[in-house]
């Protein structure tokens, strides 16, 4: 079935192909024929321009989709090959900044190690970023088609801006390569339900820590709600910190051996990450919520009519009621 679909998707190909072609000559030879029939130049200077363009938009779609040279990678640190890769690695990372030789021109090991250890400090500082965007996300637009393409936008430029941060050119095969990658070790890419105790473990374990409970107001009635909002930002944010991770882990690879750490060391390092991200948004979003309730509440409590000279006693009571809730929750505020 594969083989089958893979011949028609490229005889179609083709065919569509020699169909513009076919009409894309015939057109340009209708344009020099009416131009040569205004000057006798006029025609053959049309074509010769028009086919300069569609071979220098011909160039730039080859060097678009190419895929840059790539040296072989070493399976450990004393391998043969790790002098050619270095180089090759060094001829394609940027320069940080921050890096305390810049100027060096033997750009040994150690000078390759800092300088990546610099470059992966940005790529963990943009991660955090948008994976602390995806969390409110996450929480206020859980389950909506606005939540899911926003929080998908924003996972896609964490590992765009990893890629740009850790690549002097950057190349859309490459890149769409890298993201195939990212993806594949994401959890659910590949269904197992053996990982998905590994994956879940980190969101419950911060979406329930000791300092929720104190963060929770309205007591237990709110609770189910807040927990809810706090598993949909922290599942969110999660997902963002293992894509930006383990786009930083693919950029920064050296040996074989690295590569094959890579899901592993990812995971860990995501779970530290979101741990401190819930920890800092857990106060702003029981903050926000709390007001809201409360305010909404207070608005809710106005629309309670007080009682009048002929209402009976039940509506006295609603009165009374109203009144008194309305006063606590804005004593509480």
């Amino acid at each position: 079935m594969k083989q089958k679909t893979i011949l028609f998707l490229s005889a179609a190909l083709i065919a569509i192909t020699f169909v513009l072609v076919v009409f894309t000559v015939n057109q340009l030879s209708a344009a020099a024929g009416l131009l040569t029939s205004l000057h006798p130049y006029a025609g053959k200077l049309f074509l010769l321009c028009s086919s300069a363009i569609i071979l220098f938009a011909l160039y730039r779609g080859i060097l678009l989709f190419s895929l840059p040279k790539s040296a072989l990678l070493p399976e450990h640190e004393n391998s043969k090959e790790m002098t050619a890769y270095r180089e090759y690695l060094n001829s394609r990372l940027p320069v940080h900044p921050k890096h305390p030789e810049l100027t060096k021109k033997e750009k040994d090991q150690r000078w390759l190690r800092t300088n990546l250890t610099f470059l992966e400090a940005d790529a963990i500082n943009t991660t955090r970023q948008f994976a602390t965007k995806n969390f409110f996300v996450g929480a206020f637009a859980q389950g909506t088609s606005y939540g899911t393409t926003t929080s998908l936008f924003n996972i896609l430029k964490v590992v765009w801006r990893i890629y740009a941060i850790h690549h002097s050119e950057q190349h859309l095969r490459e890149f769409i390569t890298l993201l195939r990658s990212v993806y594949g070790c994401l959890p659910l890419a590949d269904f197992k339900k053996e990982d998905i105790a590994v994956h879940i473990k980190p969101i419950i374990q911060s979406s329930f820590s000791n300092t929720l409970s104190t963060l929770l107001p309205a007591g237990n009635l709110l609770s189910p709600f807040f927990l809810n909002l706090f598993m949909a930002g922290s599942t969110n944010a999660y997902l963002t910190c293992l894509a930006g991770i383990i786009t930083t882990r693919h950029c920064q690879i050296i040996t074989k051996e690295d590569r094959n750490e890579i899901i592993q060391q990812s995971l860990f390092e995501a779970s530290f990450m979101l741990k401190e991200i819930v920890r800092e948004c857990n106060p702003i979003l029981s903050v926000t919520i709390s007001q809201a309730v409360k305010k909404a509440g207070v608005e809710s409590l106005n629309t309670i009519q007080p009682p009048t000279a002929g209402s009976g006693m039940a509506q006295d009571i609603v009165s009374h009621l109203a009144s008194s809730l309305k006063h606590i929750l804005k004593d509480n505020g």
